[in-house]
């Protein structure tokens, strides 16, 4: 065993050789993650397609609170990448941060990169994936934040651990499916099949024998760390015939809440315990789709929950029974019923004096194509925004701009609330000027330490739908929603200050709004966007630039020597 001073001089020598970033108080762990073009086979369809270290879905990251995980990301594929750490602050470290164009240019073909993973007060699940074109469909993984060593949770230790990643399968290449949709200006297809780590579940064909299966002894309890990483919807998840008790969501803790059901956001992370309190039997654990809209996969994906023990399994496992599809109460209702833990050793920090307010419209949009030639609505093409600004990313990235002084990239005009005022959630003609969007290149420049309030506003434009909304670099917290459009004057009365869930993904609801507060404490340029890929790739994101702050551990690190050219 390695002494103590062994240890110190080893994180000392790491800590040279990482560029200066230091952790928090942990060690720094080590991991490669080798990008290649590897074969696998779903619903009796074989094909070739990107995955890291040839495991699909890629590999678990382990790591205690206040790391510094380092990988050395190497790409020997035949397509460009980047590797976005979903939830991690990167504390004035936005160079590893990882989205296309916006914090990096890709690691292309026959090149590497280090990426500094740097954590503060993460703990729980997060999850990494591809953050360039639509690789993340099967370019993911978990990254699992531990207590530090000594420290427990704040619940009873479980008797084991799982990561459960959700996914999706297309039986074609999701990089063509992505050429096709946007060139068309219509919608994209659907998958073929939901995903339980890796398999679609014995309700398909060619599946049965490879179906994830949980094997629990009776009484004993486990702790699932589910990860929606679905490319276009949310998900219901539950397990027949048992309750789950909600302890987590974002590596952050939650007061315990039971339910036989969840609802998760693509890019959500939700920790819950499970007892295995029923009868020695087999049971599906399933999992199907939150939709609003006609075009969805209506597929259920399912695993199996086995208990150990001398019996004859049923010829059938118990089914789950679901809200129906389209139900947003239910998925609604769950999302509002989380609540932060708000406990002595993990504290709540609400803004109160907010300096900064700010409201933001989540629109789908047209726009008319030559000849009526496009795919969607009225012919016209598809399109998406915040605030009626499309983003479009420049071939120079947002960071690289920011920290060089490299006119021409970007302009600082985002708005801070809508060009006019309308009736956001009302009737609309298809024809309506307002369904025209601007393209724009532009960010939204925030004082460093300001105190933020964002309302996020759904509209009905195009039928409207929900929107997963992710901020990198900070957590927030979620302090109101509702349906309808946001009042100004009556909905921050039923403001929840006390006790708001601490996230960095949420579901704003259809044809409604949810307002989150968090503070500007990190210095760097952090991506917000919808987490529906086919939304971001549609333009709905936009750019904050957060400034340095006065002191010099308030500022934004330099570069490594290694950051991808454009």
């Amino acid at each position: 065993m390695l002494s103590t001073s062994m240890l110190l001089f080893l994180c000392f020598i790491g800590i040279v050789l990482l560029g200066g970033v230091k952790p928090s108080h942990g060690l720094v762990r080590n991991y490669t993650f080798e990008l290649t073009n590897s074969a696998h086979s779903r619903l009796c369809t074989n094909k070739t397609m990107l995955t890291i270290n040839g495991q699909f879905p890629g590999p678990t990251i382990y790591a205690r609170r206040g790391d510094l995980v380092n990988v050395v990301v190497i790409n020997s594929a035949d397509h460009n990448i980047t590797i976005h750490w979903h939830g991690v602050k990167m504390p004035r470290y936005p160079w590893s941060d990882g989205p296309e164009f916006v914090t990096q240019c890709p690691i292309s073909p026959g090149t590497r990169f280090n990426q500094r993973i740097v954590l503060s007060d993460e703990e729980g699940t997060l999850w990494w994936h591809a953050h360039s074109d639509w690789s993340r469909n099967s370019v993911y993984g978990a990254l699992i934040i531990l207590p530090p060593r000594g420290e427990s949770y704040p619940f009873r230790k479980p008797y084991h651990e799982v990561p459960i990643l959700l996914g999706d399968w297309f039986n074609r290449d999701v990089q063509e499916i992505m050429e096709e949709f946007l060139a068309s200006g219509g919608d994209p297809e659907v998958s073929d099949s939901f995903l339980i780590n890796g398999q679609p579940g014995d309700l398909h064909p060619c599946s049965k024998q490879d179906i994830f299966r949980l094997k629990v002894e009776s009484g004993k309890t486990y702790l699932l760390r589910i990860v929606n990483a679905v490319m276009n919807n949310i998900m219901f998840f539950k397990i027949a015939n048992h309750n789950v008790t909600v302890v987590g969501t974002d590596a952050a803790y939650t007061k315990p809440l039971t339910s036989d059901y969840i609802a998760i956001s693509p890019g959500q992370t939700i920790d819950l315990l499970l007892v295995a309190n029923q009868p020695p039997s087999h049971y599906y654990m399933a999992s199907r789709a939150y939709a609003t809209g006609t075009n969805f996969d209506s597929t259920n994906t399912t695993a199996i929950l086995e208990y150990a023990g001398n019996y004859t399994p049923p010829a059938s496992p118990a089914f789950p029974s679901f809200p129906p599809f389209d139900s947003t109460a239910a998925s609604h209702n769950f999302t509002t019923q989380l609540r932060s833990l708000a406990s002595q050793k993990y504290p709540v920090d609400v803004p109160k004096n907010v300096t900064d307010t700010l409201f933001f419209t989540l629109s789908m949009n047209l726009r008319p194509c030559a000849n009526d030639s496009c795919a969607g609505p009225n012919s016209e093409r598809l399109l998406a925004s915040v605030n009626n600004v499309t983003l479009q990313l420049p071939r120079t990235d947002f960071l690289q701009a920011y920290y060089g002084n490299i006119n021409g990239v970007y302009t600082t005009d985002f708005p801070d609330n809508p060009p006019f005022p309308f009736n956001y959630t009302g009737d609309w003609n298809l024809t309506s000027p307002l369904l025209r969007p601007q393209n724009g290149t532009s960010v939204n420049v925030l004082d460093f330490n300001a105190t933020v309030e964002l309302v996020f506003q759904g509209t009905s434009f195009v039928g409207g739908i929900g929107h997963p909304m992710h901020l990198h670099g900070y957590s927030f917290y979620v302090v109101g929603s509702g349906f309808g459009n946001f009042n100004w004057t009556r909905d921050p009365l039923n403001y929840n200050l006390v006790d708001p869930p601490l996230m960095e993904t949420i579901a704003v609801p259809r044809n409604g709004w949810t307002a989150i507060r968090f503070k500007a404490n990190n210095p760097g340029v952090w991506f917000m966007h919808c987490h529906f890929e086919r939304h971001v790739s549609w333009g709905m994101g936009m750019v904050f630039i957060v400034k340095d702050g006065p002191g010099l551990d308030e500022k934004m690190l330099p570069p490594p020597p290694d950051m991808p050219l454009c």
